[in-house]
């Protein structure tokens, strides 16, 4: 695998980071990427994207976890590489920025090693663009679970994952069979309740 091997350009930790900072802050691929060192505050918790999709830019803030992920990698990534707060958070072994198709190609390398894989063809494995959605599924799932105001929270949501409008975030959230027991279970108590 290429994460593992001391002469190819991904680095084992990078690629956990990465992962871990796509679902866990829901964001694009090109957008963790595109990121610097100054633009991962990781006093206060929170990336700064610049110009992402839309061209909008936003503050995302991230919890204690993923804030001790990205401490680990920082650390590593500045003994490493350099510590200056204007080069590329996520950097190849050679210091150059991490770029779209390398880490697509590490994430599938990655994923036949593990024996992750769907049903289908090729188009349809896993993606590291998969974490995003599987993000924002999972936090509605919560907050079915939790009785949330949905109405409230989904405006809330779209604009933490950078969309325009809410019709982004329904096209990110398929419907998984998880979250349509989540909904149902909820309207069926909300219709129990009213009966």
């Amino acid at each position: 695998m290429t994460c593992r091997n001391p002469v190819g350009q991904v680095d084992e930790l990078m690629l956990r980071t990465l992962i871990l900072l796509l679902y866990g802050a829901g964001l694009r691929l090109g957008e963790a990427l595109t990121l610097n060192a100054s633009d991962v505050d990781l006093n206060q918790a929170f990336l700064r994207l610049r110009q992402s999709k839309f061209y909008k830019s936003r503050l995302v803030p991230f919890g204690q976890d993923l804030t001790e992920v990205l401490r680990v990698y920082d650390r590593q990534r500045d003994r490493q590489l350099s510590s200056d707060p204007e080069c590329p958070f996520f950097c190849l072994r050679n210091g150059r920025r991490a770029q779209h198709k390398i880490m697509e190609r590490a994430f599938r390398r990655l994923c036949l090693t593990a024996a992750v894989r769907r049903d289908g063809a090729s188009r349809r494995q896993p993606r590291l663009h998969d974490l995003r959605h599987t993000a924002a599924v999972h936090r509605l799932i919560q907050w079915y679970r939790s009785g949330a105001d949905l109405q409230r929270l989904l405006p809330r949501l779209a604009t933490y994952l950078g969309h325009k409008d809410l019709s982004g975030t329904h096209t990110i959230s398929p419907w998984t069979p998880q979250l349509l027991r989540e909904a149902s279970r909820r309207s069926n108590i909300t219709s129990g309740s009213a009966s």
